[in-house]
């Protein structure tokens, strides 16, 4: 009989990242928010980048009554050196950052489809290049691309968005091919629409392209494939991140972990 390995037991083992520098993108507010604060709370020093300074400080402070620690970091990610050296020695990263315009595509201007594509597929290649050889150095760390049910569906209205996840899920395979044999996991998580303000906007935009009201929005056009009929929260988002960081899921790797409700069984 083979000796079973030496890992830890799952049901036993919190989530702990005492000692270890987490980067998180857009993490003002919304998504990033719950997961640089769920990081900080399992120990981790959080680097949280976001172009919102005054999002950062509020983060950086509720951080800190909770006990953890969280280095704002005013940054545009389109400035793509900085993004780069911003993710040295980084043991963990969160690419999250992302922005939205829902037009049809012979109106989609195409300085906005270059900024999504630039901020949300090219900026986490960069930070790649910024953390990985850190990562590599040490035998561990852990890439955790947010990517969307779009990242795994199209829906019409959404071209630079739907490109650039469907991207992010191909880049995000292939850092886990090319981490594995340097004790790197690379996942995303996918969710539907989760409760944030990138979400309250597109209400407004959906009304607008699909010719409804706006409180039609949310059931008729939001969640119609979605078997589950309501928003996910962010937390709920930052719970399946601290679970891809942690020991029990060290061998999950080049995979998606989808929190859409129900959306993408049909």
């Amino acid at each position: 009989m083979t000796a079973p390995s030496a890992l830890p037991a799952p049901h036993d083992t919190p989530l702990d990242l005492g000692g270890r520098t987490a980067l998180v993108t857009g993490a003002a507010g919304g998504i990033g928010r719950a997961c640089a604060l769920r990081l900080a709370a399992a120990g981790a020093k959080v680097r949280a980048v976001d172009r919102d300074a005054e999002g950062l400080e509020a983060l950086a402070a509720a951080a800190a009554d909770l006990g953890g620690a969280v280095e704002p970091l005013v940054l545009d990610l389109t400035d793509l050196d900085a993004a780069e050296a911003a993710a040295a020695g980084t043991d963990v990263l969160v690419n999250n950052a992302g922005l939205q315009l829902v037009r049809p595509i012979e109106e989609f201007p195409p300085d906005v489809f270059h900024t999504v594509l630039t901020v949300m597929l090219e900026a986490p290649f960069r930070l790649l290049r910024g953390a990985l050889p850190h990562m590599y150095g040490q035998g561990w760390g852990r890439v955790v691309n947010i990517s969307s049910v779009h990242g795994l569906r199209a829906s019409a209205y959404k071209s630079a968005y739907v490109a650039a996840k469907h991207g992010l899920e191909g880049l995000s395979k292939t850092t886990a091919l090319e981490g594995a044999s340097h004790g790197v996991t690379s996942n995303c998580v996918n969710p539907g629409y989760v409760r944030t303000a990138l979400v309250e906007r597109q209400i407004a935009d959906q009304a607008l392209a699909h010719g409804i009201p706006e409180e039609r929005v949310v059931a008729e056009v939001l969640l119609q494939d979605s078997a589950l009929k309501r928003l996910i929260e962010p937390e709920e988002v930052a719970q399946a991140v601290a679970y891809l960081c942690g020991p029990q899921a060290s061998f999950v790797t080049g995979t998606s972990l989808v929190l859409d409700g129900g959306w993408t069984a049909h």
